[in-house]
């Protein structure tokens, strides 16, 4: 079972949420201080995905190496300890980018998306929202981005979209292309994959092998604040941030990632679990040392 202390993960900005109309940050100055917030309310790792630095440019993601060293480096003076949690998400085959980015930063943790989805939405007319789009993760693809997180002594967090993907994660495990326990991510809300349904969580943790460290990804408003409490009843670590919601438990938009990482510590602490410190996620989560 995971530590009774819970790990607090806030993504600090997301993949196309544009900076124009909500508050992400975007330059390495500015996912710094966000990262300072989420930290000062108790986030011990910060999820970050990388976004193009030229001007008008910022609502795209970028692989450039040294987009991400700047980021990272400016992150890591700004809160020293903290763990740093790097995307690794990309469509198609050529994952030379994500892993130029790994080489270079070398973070502590790094998201390993462990299968295919359907990336569906529709609009309330019933048109599609985006052209249908196959998020495209096989087999050679998660193996070839776990033998680089192994070798780089990175921790893979696996990213699972709907129940196939869960049990496939017990299988990489039992195959040693990650670690035993894994540690894993139940991403809920996205139209085509599971659910926001707290009631879905105890029949999902059934599923994983003893020992698992999971979490929430909850995608969506303020519905996505009863999975939460139910993560952290069950024993999981817990993540928000403004990647997935804008929204508070009031249903307020949140100024900032701070205010939703402070919302996500009452839960935590409601429930009778308290905050895991950056130095005690490292051991509850397997990380090198600092």
């Amino acid at each position: 079972m995971s530590s009774p202390k819970a790990v607090l993960t806030c993504a600090l900005t997301g993949v196309l949420t544009d900076p124009a109309q909500h508050p992400v940050p975007v330059t390495p100055e500015q996912l710094a201080e966000e990262a300072r917030r989420a930290h000062d309310a108790g986030a011990a790792i910060v999820h970050v995905h990388f976004r193009r630095q030229e001007p008008g440019q910022g609502r795209f993601p970028s692989w450039d190496p040294d987009v991400a060293d700047a980021v990272c480096a400016a992150i890591r003076a700004k809160v020293p300890g903290l763990l740093i949690n790097m995307s690794t998400g990309v469509v198609g085959p050529d994952l030379s980018g994500p892993l130029a980015c790994l080489e270079r930063v070398r973070p502590e943790l790094a998201a390993l998306n462990a299968g295919s989805l359907n990336y569906l939405k529709l609009k309330a007319n019933n048109e599609w929202a985006w052209p249908p789009l196959l998020f495209d993760n096989p087999v050679e693809k998660v193996t070839a981005f776990a033998e680089a997180m192994a070798r780089l002594g990175v921790v893979p967090e696996c990213e699972c979209f709907d129940t196939g993907i869960l049990r496939s994660v017990a299988l990489f495990a039992r195959k040693g292309l990650v670690p035993s326990p894994p540690h894993v991510s139940l991403v809920m809300g996205v139209e085509s994959g599971m659910p926001n349904k707290a009631s879905w969580l105890e029949p999902l943790r059934d599923e994983m092998l003893p020992g698992t460290h999971f979490q929430v990804i909850g995608i969506g408003r303020q519905e996505v604040w009863a999975l939460h409490r139910r993560c952290a009843e069950l024993g999981g670590d817990l993540r928000t941030g403004l990647e997935d919601t804008f929204y508070l438990p009031d249903g307020s938009r949140a100024a900032g990632n701070g205010p939703l990482i402070e919302a996500l510590a009452r839960v935590a602490r409601e429930v009778g679990r308290e905050i895991a410190s950056p130095a005690e996620a490292r051991q509850i989560l397997g990380v090198r040392p600092a």
